[in-house]
């Protein structure tokens, strides 16, 4: 299915492209999301006609996205869990434990833009996370989990 972007994606394109994609991917996806609109020749026009109001959206969101990184680039986010004596939690620190943990300080995050590559957090110590602001922001933060006592 040939899409138009409305905003950047990654590994996809730029916002205004026409993209070809999985017919499931746009149907389930993009065009739920708002991030894409089918590649007619009337959305076409429409997509020409409000481009320059996009291109000004779409710069206010990174804006405010590289405002928030500043912020949080850098924060460490103690978590608290119950462990056993070799280390090992009784569950696992995941990204929603993260999100809350950014929130009790003041920082709004979405489930979504918390990168965990190998997976919920199952041991003691500090961990490296990313968190996605937007498709050009990523910030490294650090969890630290700890046993509860």
């Amino acid at each position: 299915m040939q899409v138009i972007l409305m905003e950047k994606v990654v590994n996809l394109g730029e916002l205004g492209d026409v993209v070809k994609v999985k017919d499931g991917f746009a149907r389930n996806y993009l065009l739920p999301k708002g991030k894409a609109k089918r590649a007619t020749a009337d959305n076409l026009k429409a997509f020409e006609a409000r481009r320059a109001e996009l291109e000004k959206a779409q710069n206010e969101a990174l804006g405010g996205a590289r405002e928030r990184a500043a912020k949080i680039d850098g924060l460490t986010l103690q978590v608290t869990q119950k462990a056993g004596v070799d280390g090992r939690l009784f569950g696992s620190v995941t990204n929603i434990d993260i999100v809350a943990g950014l929130k009790a300080q003041g920082h709004e995050v979405e489930r979504s833009m918390v990168r965990m590559p190998e997976g919920p957090l199952k041991l003691i110590g500090e961990y490296p996370i990313q968190l996605a602001l937007h498709a050009d922001v990523v910030v490294t933060i650090t969890v630290s989990v700890l046993a509860e006592s």
